[in-house]
């Protein structure tokens, strides 16, 4: 979950708020790459969730991170609440899910090296205290009451909030786990492009990465229980959103339907300020009830920007939103599934020959069969497992094209974090499917049994 922002003067035109996106260009040299990921952490003789404070805790952790491996406290009302350092974040989700926000990288390897020190640094301390870390789309045991809410102040607001809009708000907060990556664009026409390619094959992404089949203790007829979870909660902010795929569509188009999203809160002062509801075309007009008289700062439209939720979304650069969290080999395979496709203009144009055809009713049914069905789904003509296929296929090139080499140039490019994906498309089977293997054979029922075999 994104932390507050800061800087940037008054809003003074209605211009500034696409001129902020368009700031986000960069030329090719430029392009980095930022993995995010969150797992749920848990007590190892109890498997309880964590809390915030105790022996065994939230708190523990980040702590302990702090002290052993030099990283610097982040802090909210004299609570510690996450770490920074060399750019990369920790931070906590709702419920105690810990995320880290890796630095803005230039290769795949040093992004499977950064994911490999931060779970060897986070098994180092949670090893001491008894707590493991898992990575699953959704909690698959624990119920709501079971999970604790984070000491801060954005979650409080939203907590309240997710409860009167849509049905699964606080299930998301508290329960799911995802692994985004975070990419560049050069211009307003790549990140159309890119955007756009991006939307249509997030359901592909939901699909391979599908992997949290069982909810409060049982199977509960997805493959991906998260994306369900995404699909009945708050319309104002989630989606597929069609309004991209039409003409005309760049900054001004994003700009003006993030201005319709209800807001949250405003910060100032290290407060989150309730404005749940209210409307940030009022703010610009010095009229949100919530400052009366005030009119926002840049670094308020960088808060409101991070509180809507679609698929895939732009700030200053595009997240993509698809999948669920998993195991070490799928948390370097996502960015290299969406590097593969986007960062070589042959590949992206090749992406978009492949989904450029499809309508809005097409792009949403792909949507609900990804996360009820996996790589087993069918919408129309479109398999999912073929598309994978082709899908990979493209990424493969896209990334060998880009020839980046790693290990001290013994492996020749970054196609080999692909392997886990291309697995998956030769067995038919994503993470999902393993885990219900498991549940209905060897386990015995026993969804226990899922720590131990599948944590960090």
């Amino acid at each position: 979950m994104s932390i507050p922002q800061s800087g940037g003067g008054p809003i003074e035109s209605h211009a500034q708020l696409a001129e902020f996106l368009e700031a986000g260009c960069k030329p090719r040299e430029d392009w980095r790459i930022g993995t995010e990921h969150e797992k749920f952490g848990y007590c190892r003789d109890t498997l309880r969730p964590l809390p915030y404070e105790g022996e065994r805790s939230i708190l523990a952790v980040l702590s302990a991170l702090r002290d052993r491996f030099g990283w610097s406290e982040l802090t909210e009302g004299g609570k510690l609440i996450g770490l920074e350092k060399d750019g990369a974040n920790i931070s906590l989700e709702p419920g105690g899910q810990l995320e880290l926000s890796g630095a803005p990288l230039e290769t795949i390897h040093q992004t499977c090296d950064e994911v490999n020190q931060h779970l060897e640094e986070v098994k180092s301390v949670s090893d001491r205290i008894g707590v493991g870390f898992i990575g699953l789309g959704a909690a698959p045991i624990w119920r709501h009451e079971d999970m604790p809410l984070m000491p801060k102040g954005r979650y409080r607001l939203m907590d309240g909030y997710m409860q009167q809009v849509g049905e699964m708000g606080t299930a998301m907060m508290r329960r799911t786990c995802t692994v985004q990556v975070n990419l560049d664009f050069s211009s307003e026409a790549d990140m159309v492009q890119k955007l756009r390619v991006s939307l249509a094959l997030q359901p592909l992404a939901t699909a391979l990465f599908s992997n949290s089949p069982f909810f409060e203790g049982r199977p509960n007829g997805f493959k991906s229980w998260r994306a369900n979870i995404w699909q009945h909660l708050d319309a104002d902010r989630t989606g597929m959103l069609p309004f991209v795929f039409e003409d005309g569509f760049g900054f001004e188009a994003w700009a003006d339907w993030v201005l319709d999203v209800p807001m949250y809160f405003v910060y100032r002062d290290g407060v989150y300020i309730n404005a749940l509801g209210q409307s940030f075309r009022d703010f610009l007009k010095g009229e949100l009830p919530a400052l009366p008289g005030e009119t926002p700062l840049l670094s308020d439209w960088a808060d409101h920007l991070t509180t809507v939720f679609p698929e895939a979304r732009i700030k200053q650069f595009m997240e993509m939103r698809g999948a669920d969290g998993g195991p070490w080999r799928r948390l370097c395979a996502l960015p290299a599934l969406w590097v593969g496709l986007l960062y070589d203009q042959t590949a992206l144009d090749a992406a978009w020959d492949l989904v450029k055809g499809w309508d809005a009713e097409t792009r949403d049914e792909m949507r609900l069969v990804a996360a009820r069905d996996g790589l087993a789904g069918q919408v129309g003509g479109i398999s999912m497992l073929e598309l994978a296929g082709q899908v990979l296929e493209i990424a493969e090139a896209g990334l060998r094209a880009r020839a980046r080499p790693g290990a001290g140039g013994l492996v020749p490019d970054e196609t080999h974090f692909l392997n886990a994906l291309k697995e998956s498309v030769a067995s038919g089977q994503s993470p999902a499917d393993e885990l219900l293997e498991h549940y209905h054979g060897d386990w015995d029922g026993d969804l226990s049994r899922i720590y131990a075999e599948f944590s960090y």
